[in-house]
């Protein structure tokens, strides 16, 4: 009861809570207008903006992106191409190297056997310079030695040089045909 009579006490006309009161009504169509227009006026563009800034640079990224693989890809390509030729080169140089070698080699070879040729003709000029040293020694030793000889076997003396000289070189020359014989 005491709900009636408060609601009597409003007003006589009672409001339906469905059907919103028109005053309500225009002032949230203007506020809605009013943020509408903010919204479409400043808020709107500002945010378009940064989208299109956004895809610039993201655009632009890709784009550098592509160019510095590009970039990367011709580089590579370069330095490839500078690995072959160093490559090459490198070949080269050993195969120089290589040849030069062989020349050196080639060079000591010829010289060792030129040095070795000069120093056994030496020996050989030495061995026949000491073999006729040796020779005449002996000739003269065995000359005196024969001469000594045939003194004591014929009793005479045999003190003539030339008698002496004929002898030694009968007798020598009788050895050499005996030694000449024998081999």
């Amino acid at each position: 009861m005491i709900n009636l009579y408060l609601a009597a006490e409003e007003g006589a006309t009672e409001h339906n809570p469905i059907i919103p009161i028109w005053q309500e009504i225009v002032v949230g169509s203007v506020a809605f207008a009013v943020l509408c227009f903010v919204l479409i006026k400043f808020v709107f563009p500002q945010m378009e903006k940064t989208f299109r800034a956004r895809v610039e640079a993201i655009e632009g990224g890709i784009k550098r992106a592509e160019a510095a693989q590009a970039e990367a890809n011709e580089l590579l390509e370069q330095y490839r191409t500078q690995l072959a030729e160093a490559r090459t080169e490198a070949a080269r140089i050993r195969d120089e190297a290589r040849a030069d070698a062989e020349g050196i080699r080639q060079d000591v070879l010829g010289k060792a056997r030129e040095e070795s040729d000069r120093i056994i003709a030496a020996g050989n000029e030495q061995l026949a310079a000491q073999r006729e040293s040796i020779v005449r020694d002996l000739r003269a030793e065995v000359g005196t030695l024969a001469v000594d000889l045939a003194s004591k076997i014929v009793g005479e003396a045999l003190a003539d040089e030339a008698r002496t000289r004929g002898t030694v070189e009968r007798f020598i020359a009788d050895l050499d045909t005996t030694a000449t014989g024998r081999r």
